[in-house]
């Protein structure tokens, strides 16, 4: 038997379980055998399953395919030609949006961030660990830290807004944090989020927000949806560069094949991240999974 998996949250249960099914998805392993590979019982399994995702891992599995994410490819082409028709500025919006993206102006580009304040703290979340940062008018960074060490997350940070003075305070980002996994644009003002970078880049951390939750999008169609169809490189890029991860949804930009390809945290929280959030919104229920049962 491997040696045990260290798993000192819900989160490292799920990354672990989703990162050994996607090593033996020919193998179609059950929920005995994935909690054994865990050194944890079925019945707690799937109960941390539920309580994590709201639906059983057979079911949350079903989000994790290969053929989900060529149909959820396929319908958000049509949205994102409809976010072409009435324009990426238009008030018009598709959809309600929990998050409102702001580009600081081109003087303030230029300043590096001189004479502004950044408040940051580490916060958990359903994915992991996070450090979320803001200043007066908003977020201004939100990262995925793990079992990493913090001070990476933090230069980061700091090579982004070089001319700013930093604070740790998570008592200023704490509210940030509870509202990011659990808020709805509906119960609230959306979170503001201020960001420096190119107007390109800006141009693609705009359409982003334009991929409804539980949908992805292709690089390709990202590419198409700013005005630049032939500039998948630079979109990717810019995707890559995401200054907020989760509040501008990079991880729901996949390949046109419909594999998930590289995220910055890792391709297992990227499946997961995706997943989660079709469970969300395609989640319906389904009777609870039987020990016995294939995955």
């Amino acid at each position: 038997m491997n040696a045990k998996v260290s798993l000192s949250t819900d989160y490292d249960l799920i990354a672990a379980a989703i990162h050994y099914i996607d090593g033996h998805v020919r193998e179609q392993p059950s929920l005995d055998n994935i909690a054994t590979r865990l050194h944890v019982s079925p019945f707690h399994f799937q109960r941390v399953f539920r309580r994590w995702a709201g639906i059983s891992p057979k079911r949350f599995l079903e989000f994790l395919t290969l053929e989900y994410a060529k149909d959820a490819l396929a319908e958000s082409k049509s949205v994102l030609e409809a976010t072409l028709e009435v324009g990426l500025s238009s008030p018009a919006r598709l959809h309600d949006h929990f998050v409102s993206l702001e580009a600081v102006t081109p003087g303030e580009y230029k300043q590096r961030g001189a004479g502004v304040e950044i408040r940051y703290g580490f916060h958990p979340s359903p994915f992991g660990r996070m450090l979320v940062a803001a200043t007066r008018r908003g977020v201004c960074g939100v990262a995925f830290v793990g079992q990493e060490n913090p001070i990476e997350a933090i230069a980061s940070l700091q090579r982004r807004w070089p001319g700013a003075a930093f604070v740790e305070d998570s008592s200023a980002t704490s509210a940030i944090a509870g509202r990011m996994f659990s808020g709805s644009p509906r119960n609230g003002e959306p979170i503001q989020v201020i960001v420096r970078g190119t107007n390109f880049q800006v141009s693609v951390w705009k359409a982003l927000l334009d991929i409804p939750l539980g949908r992805v999008a292709s690089y390709q169609q990202i590419a198409q949806a700013v005005g630049r169809p032939r500039a998948v490189r630079a979109v990717a890029a810019a995707v890559a560069d995401n200054p907020a991860c989760f509040l501008i949804p990079c991880h729901r930009v996949i390949r046109s094949t419909g594999a998930v390809g590289e995220y910055r945290y890792g391709a297992d929280r990227k499946r997961a991240l995706i997943a989660w959030e079709a469970a969300k919104t395609n989640g319906a229920p389904e009777h609870s999974l039987r020990s016995a049962t294939r995955v």
